[in-house]
């Protein structure tokens, strides 16, 4: 599928994506299973939506899915527990790199991708550049950034309550936080992997008056991952919703409280 596709839309298996198109939110399909008290708060799953659409027009030349994975070895059942192998203990343009060869490497990459990808900053243009290097094979690097400046431009981020810089106003604070329950793998081979990681996050502006506030999300998402210049690299990735709990009954917390956690908590290194 490529951006011209006529019909806005991709199809992998039972799962339909539409593309950035005029619709300033990416044309991302409804979201179910929400209460209507969500109505106003359209734009909460648009980073993750948005970013899957052009992920899905990256993919088709047969480059992480030309069945080379299958080649090697089926990855065997894995148990549920973490490995208890440190990941990595190095970090370039802050995100975690060095990965071993390995399943367990694979997945903690996987992990560790999905968390940059739905972040804050790849909404920021002097880091976004930076992400794009540090995740993506080095083919994919020049046609992603243009794809992303193009899909992230003025309009988009004025949508979501950003400027062009991609920085909240003052009193308010962006929230795009994703953390990885658990990574498994599909397939596996010396040079190419497929990973998908079950995520949760949390999404939205908070701060008095925000019509975006910060709410949470579950979702999927599947890696298509290279090893290059001794690491593994993205080649393409796809989302999809859930799989999601019933919802709790914990009290909301206040726009101040979010905004205060966020700065307060750090991330991750994420392991398998």
């Amino acid at each position: 599928m490529s951006p011209g596709d006529e019909q806005g839309y991709t199809e992998t298996g039972q799962t339909r994506t539409r593309l950035p198109g005029g619709d300033p939110y990416g044309g991302a399909p409804r979201r179910t299973g929400r209460s209507s008290s969500r109505g106003l708060v359209t734009v909460v799953g648009v980073v993750v939506l948005l970013i899957a659409a052009i992920a899905f027009a990256n993919r088709g030349d047969g480059s992480a899915t030309d069945g080379s994975a299958g080649k090697g070895d089926r990855p065997k059942a894995a148990p549920t527990a973490a490995s208890g192998t440190k990941p990595v203990d190095t970090k370039s343009a802050n995100i975690p790199s060095g990965f071993a060869h390995t399943q367990q490497g694979a997945q903690s990459a996987a992990a560790n991708y999905a968390v940059v990808l739905v972040s804050a900053d790849i909404l920021k243009p002097a880091l976004r550049g930076a992400i794009v290097k540090q995740v993506f094979v080095s083919a994919k690097q020049a046609p992603l950034t243009d794809k992303f400046n193009k899909a992230y431009d003025k309009q988009f981020l004025s949508n979501v309550g950003l400027d062009q810089n991609g920085n909240s106003p003052a009193g308010h604070t962006y929230v795009s936080r994703t953390a990885p329950i658990g990574t498994k793998l599909t397939d596996y081979s010396d040079s190419v992997a497929t990973a998908e990681v079950w995520c949760t996050g949390v999404f939205g502006t908070a701060g008095d008056n925000s019509t975006n506030p910060v709410t949470s999300d579950w979702f999927t998402m599947t890696l298509q991952l290279r090893w290059e210049n001794s690491d593994w690299k993205v080649d393409s990735f796809s989302q999809v919703d859930g799989p999601a709990p019933v919802p709790g009954d914990s009290k909301a917390s206040s726009a101040d409280q979010m905004a205060k956690a966020v700065e307060e908590y750090g991330g991750f290194t994420y392991a398998r």
